[in-house]
């Protein structure tokens, strides 16, 4: 091997391309075993982000179960998730272009169940006993036949519990009252109905509650409350012999309870994960009285098998460290992982053979050891003496090594949510960065999840505040350690992790650039704006609106722009209902009147976050570009320029 070239951070050339990584690259996901079929969905940039349900049959053979153009996804919540069900000899799943009900035979073409415009589906469980399928509605039909005056705030759909006759697509409403509906689960002897719900303002990670009724002639008996109310639940399940199962949090950590019996086994770890979207699974039934499951101690993943009888956990040695979806079939658990070094894939364990077989990787990029930068779990102290946590990646690559005596730009990742959290799986929009020189702190700031509900909730009354702190104090924690160039110090995000970016570019001068996709920075805006399931998620991390709106205008950055110093590039979907593009384009448009370097990149057809292979590959290229300007480096990658205002 060559001694490695010597070139200024930044400039590497690295084989992890923007066309490698949108080319080669996958979502993958919900794998699913029934019978001897085993069942994922693959999310393809090169089609536009299509979500496509892909057959695996006993003798090895792969096709596309969802033909084009049909793209498996429903929009309840916004978020969506669990858009489809498998049984016996068919699948059910939600059409995003219609949002309909689709019902298509394993050897068949999807034929439309359901013609309700204004309904959407999600979390669908099949009803043997009634030859239905139980799943969660949302009905946007006052919204859709009501005029608005553009000041009136936004109509909210109604969530509701139905069941949807797979005889002819007719609808009954089962349950229908609270604000929101979750997890639907029959009892084995087709009796019962287990559903979560919860109220606004609280969060299904702030407070929901589990319910239990019985099926009658005319739909479902008196719900019979479980538990809840002052403590999250999600992912209720019955054992084989009917017992009722949950996580909650009532501990202070996701763990796993019986309904007649407390906690099953006590642990300072998360079994379970914050319910952004339907269809999380994190434990499943292998017999009466035994689960797999997997747990996180520090966002670090492994795979136990717990007795509920006895509490006793023993864990599964498996090679990855970032678990979920996971499927009991028989002797047979579907399951996906990664870890800093594996793409995310679905695998199956043969519980009896202890054998793993890999099915399907989400990348089959060889990217090569050398080019690989492993993450390094740290924890350091923050403001008001407290600890944040994180994962370090150094740059990384074999061909190349920076002057003596230079540092690395440091890029700091904020994650969405903000109720969220980032892992160590493999990323190559990570790698991407550290393959080129740059450092990368992948932030889990006060309020993130994985580590138990007291951090959680730190960012209560507080976003804006702990979260900046965190990322503020996390760079200076590596520059203080020779690990970054202080005065290149960028910082990114998205969504929830782009308000943090642009938060901390207003009220902190830590930072040297920035980069928001799709980032918030009217806060009153999206307190009236925003969609049903966020609707007042921001009366726990900022306050009450109205009645607290000079908390929202003092930490919105769009109202203190005469504060930020520094340049900011800007990355937004025309389409998002989550985030609206006027944001970003005021935010923009008022940073180029004061006179800062700054572009704004719009992407048509795109939502909150995108999915389409061309978009994916221009943002990145584009934000390299614009930290080459900023920091003053030549990027080796031939990327087509931008205009960057004010430069």
């Amino acid at each position: 091997m060559a001694d490695p070239i010597q070139a200024p951070y930044g400039s590497w050339k690295s084989p992890i391309t923007t066309d490698l990584i949108v080319a080669e690259t996958i979502g993958i996901g919900s794998p699913k075993i029934h019978g001897e079929r085993l069942f994922w969905l693959e999310s393809r940039p090169q089609e536009g982000g299509r979500n496509v349900i892909v057959m695996r049959s006993a003798d090895g053979t792969e096709k596309d179960l969802t033909p084009t153009p049909f793209n498996v996804r429903t929009r309840v919540h916004e978020y969506g998730g669990a858009a489809f069900v498998i049984h016996d000899d068919f699948v059910c799943f939600s059409n995003f272009s219609d949002q309909q009900l689709y019902l298509q035979r394993f050897d068949g073409e999807p034929k439309q169940l359901t013609d309700q415009p204004t309904l959407r589906f999600a979390d669908g469980v099949v009803d043997e006993t009634r030859d239905r399928i139980i799943c969660v509605i949302e009905d946007h039909s006052k919204a859709m036949n009501t005029e608005q005056d553009d000041d009136a705030p936004p109509i909210e759909p109604d969530n509701k519990i139905g069941a949807v006759s797979l005889a002819d697509g007719t609808i009954n409403i089962l349950a229908e009252g609270h604000d929101f509906y979750s997890a639907p689960r029959i009892s084995p002897d087709g009796q019962q109905l287990a559903f979560v719900t919860w109220d606004h303002p609280n969060m299904p990670w702030d407070s929901t509650c589990l319910w239990l009724a019985r099926f009658t002639e005319d739909g479902l008996s008196e719900p019979q409350l479980i538990a809840g109310d002052k403590e999250s639940i999600q992912q209720p399940r019955f054992s084989p012999n009917g017992t009722l199962y949950y996580i909650s949090d009532c501990n202070g950590w996701w763990n796993l309870y019986r309904a007649d019996a407390g906690c099953v086994h006590e642990a300072e770890a998360e079994f379970g994960e914050p319910h952004w979207v339907f269809g999380q699974s994190t434990w499943d039934f292998v017999d009466e009285h035994n689960v797999m499951c997997v747990y996180s101690v520090n966002n670090i993943c492994r795979l136990a098998e717990l007795d509920t009888r006895t509490g006793q956990l023993r864990d599964v040695d498996l090679p990855f460290t970032v678990m979920g979806s996971i499927h009991v079939f028989g002797h047979r658990l579907a399951l996906t992982g990664a870890s800093p070094t594996l793409f995310n894939r679905v695998a199956v364990y043969d519980l009896d053979l202890e054998h793993l077989e890999i099915i399907k990787q989400a990348s089959t990029v060889d990217v090569g050891e050398g080019y690989l930068s492993v993450p390094e779990a740290i924890a350091y102290p923050t403001a008001n003496e407290e600890t944040a946590h994180a994962f370090y990646y150094p740059p990384k690559n074999q061909n190349y090594e920076a002057p003596a005596g230079d540092k690395p730009p440091l890029l700091v990742k904020i994650h969405g949510g903000p109720t969220g959290a980032t892992h160590n799986d493999l990323n190559l929009p990570i790698q991407f960065w550290t393959s080129r020189g740059f450092a990368v702190l992948d932030v889990n700031y006060r309020g993130s999840t994985g580590y138990g509900r007291v951090y959680r909730n730190k960012l209560r009354q507080s976003w804006g505040i702990v979260d900046v702190a965190d990322t503020v104090f996390g760079a200076r924690y590596l520059v203080d350690q020779g690990l970054a160039d202080p005065q290149k110090l960028a910082i990114r995000g998205g969504s929830a992790g782009g308000y943090t970016t642009l938060a901390a570019l207003t009220f902190e001068h830590t930072f040297t650039a920035g980069a928001s996709h799709y980032g918030v920075s009217d806060l009153e805006a999206l307190a009236r704006e925003t969609h049903k399931f966020e609707a007042r998620y921001l009366d726990s991390m900022i306050g009450q609106y109205p009645a607290q709106e000079g908390i929202y205008k003092a930490r919105s950055p769009i109202n203190h722009v005469e504060k930020l110093s520094c340049p900011v590039i800007f990355f937004q979907g025309l389409e998002d209902k989550i985030v609206p593009p006027n944001q970003a384009e005021t935010m923009a448009n008022a940073l180029a009147k004061k006179g800062l370097p700054v572009a704004y990149v719009p992407f048509e057809g795109e939502q909150h976050g995108f999915r389409k292979a061309e978009n994916i590959k221009r943002a990145l290229d584009l934000e390299l570009y614009f930290y080459g300007k900023v920091f003053g480096f030549e990027p080796a990658d031939d990327i087509e320029p931008i205009e960057i205002t004010n430069l």
